[in-house]
């Protein structure tokens, strides 16, 4: 079965909207090449994420700057959009799933092929992670609390919970996380945690 690695850029107080806006001056070599290991054949992007990368990277290839090759890999691969609405494409390679969310993913993973990515679009991840769809959750954490605008993780009545399976510090101080879903932790209360406590040994 295909995997769905999910990326984000991300501030220290979970902010994932406009990261243009707060992250560039952290972007080194470091991050480049986490960036680029992040690529895969497949991309499963939601609308404004499409619309965004659309409005860009097709240009930047066209035009042959030093970042074309990253454009024309983007334009190579397989673009999967999630949208509610028909859209008309004129990027190479890409096209609409088809019907509903979790039915339209789940065939896709079972599909042959190789593992599939996401970056941006923060309500399709939530979903996938909630129907228990998405593998990996690649977080850029940028040591920067921008204080305004949407979060990873909206409210809701039930935790998420993830296990820490890859970690790294940059240069600048961005830490490079990843995680993949747990298990559920179960019902832990003071005083099961209590015995851990630092204990007077006079």
């Amino acid at each position: 079965m295909r995997t769905i690695a999910a990326s984000l850029f991300i501030s220290l107080d979970g902010v994932v909207e406009e990261p243009a806006e707060w992250h560039f001056p952290y972007f080194n070599d470091e991050m480049g090449a986490a960036v680029g290991a992040q690529m895969a054949d497949t991309l499963l992007l939601g609308r404004k994420t499409y619309d965004s990368f659309a409005g860009a990277w097709p240009e930047r290839e066209a035009e042959g700057g030093e970042d074309a090759g990253f454009g024309k890999t983007l334009g190579d691969a397989r673009k999967i959009v999630v949208s509610r609405q028909p859209l008309e494409f004129t990027w190479r390679n890409s096209e609409l799933l088809q019907g509903d969310l979790v039915e339209a993913v789940t065939a896709l993973k079972n599909e042959p092929g190789g593992r599939i990515a996401m970056s941006g679009s923060i309500s399709v991840i939530r979903q996938l992670l909630a129907a228990g769809l998405l593998d990996e959750l690649q977080l850029l954490v940028h040591p920067i609390a921008v204080r305004k605008g949407e979060r990873l993780f909206d409210e809701g009545e039930n935790p998420v919970p993830l296990e820490l399976i890859k970690s790294e510090t940059f240069t600048t101080g961005v830490l490079y996380l990843v995680y993949r879903p747990a298990e559920a932790t179960g019902d832990v209360s003071y005083d099961d945690a209590k015995a851990r406590l630092p204990r007077d040994e006079q």
